[in-house]
């Protein structure tokens, strides 16, 4: 019985226990135009091929799948859409670094100053010679301060909102041990933190959904831990480049680190990032340091006659 069969190259990696899948090839054409055409034809079109590429059985619920596109902007080395379970990211940090080690591993860019394309913009990667990866975001800033709102079953909770390439609601001095042994109370906790933030009609500036929360306490291996619960409902094992990024803007807003300062942040898994901002024309640019490892290297093969072909 002949049967079509597609395939789609892929090179897996990790940022701190994050897992980041990079598609290299054989994806449907999407055109030439921006990125946000290109993310817009994706959606559009071809929203099965995200569910295929991150979901079961191919991958799993907590995998960031990234989009590799020829750049609009010549000195781009790359553009990028990131997808995950359940939809499209504007912006990853870890998905980002990931995606400067796989270049390196395709040997497409070696150390030095790399241009990236986003949907929320252009960002800068710098890979040295140990194999770190500095990422400067997009401009990050707090919109609201200590928003105070109800959560069934855990009473009244206050946190900042804050963007760092995505929308974050931010939560200091919660009484849970941000550890692997609360995983089960971080993540029942953040959800209802989230549905709350709906139902209260909470967003971000311009009507922006929060779709991920972030709580942060004390640790001696850095200046911060977090959880953050990304949309899908899964946590973020890396310390979370945007996250991490909506941190600092909210720290440097309060006078708590100054310019240049680093900033240490420790993830639930242990893996650390090092942030520090800089000042451009009165924004907050936030700069993250870290660095991935290639842990794959696939041909996703697409069978029409598999009935989960296209994830689920």
């Amino acid at each position: 019985m002949n049967r079509k069969i597609n395939r789609i190259r892929a090179i897996d990696s990790h940022t701190g226990g994050e897992p980041t899948r990079v598609i290299i090839a054989g994806f449907p054409d999407l055109g030439n135009g921006s990125i946000g055409e290109k993310l817009e034809l994706f959606r559009s079109g071809f929203d099965q091929m995200r569910s295929a590429v991150v979901r079961e059985p191919r991958g799993h619920e907590a995998m960031v799948g990234a989009l590799l596109t020829e750049p609009a902007d010549p000195e781009c080395a790359a553009g990028v859409i990131f997808f995950n379970n359940v939809g499209f990211l504007k912006m990853c940090g870890h998905g980002t670094i990931g995606l400067v080690k796989t270049l390196e591993f395709l040997e497409k860019i070696g150390p030095g100053l790399h241009r990236i394309e986003t949907v929320v913009g252009t960002v800068e990667a710098e890979l040295d010679e140990k194999g770190f990866v500095t990422i400067q975001n997009v401009p990050s800033y707090r919109s609201a301060r200590l928003v105070e709102i109800p959560v069934p079953g855990y009473g009244s909770v206050k946190g900042d909102v804050a963007w760092g390439g995505n929308w974050f609601f931010l939560i200091e001095n919660n009484e849970l041990e941000i550890s692997l042994k609360n995983l089960d109370r971080l993540t029942d906790f953040t959800w209802q933190v989230r549905r709350a933030l709906v139902k209260e009609g909470i967003t971000g500036e311009n009507g922006g959904e929060i779709d991920h929360i972030e709580v942060f306490g004390k640790t001696d291996r850095a200046d911060s831990k977090n959880f953050v619960l990304c949309p899908g409902k899964e946590f973020d094992r890396s310390p979370c480049g945007t996250g991490t990024s909506a941190k600092l803007a909210c720290l440097y807003e309060e006078g708590k680190i100054r310019e240049g300062e680093i900033w240490r942040q420790e993830s639930i898994t242990g893996s650390v990032f090092e942030g520090r901002v800089k000042i451009v024309d009165q924004k907050i640019i936030p700069l993250i340091r870290g660095t991935a490892f290639i842990t794959g290297e696939n041909d996703l093969i697409f069978d029409e006659g598999d009935p989960f072909c296209f994830g689920f």
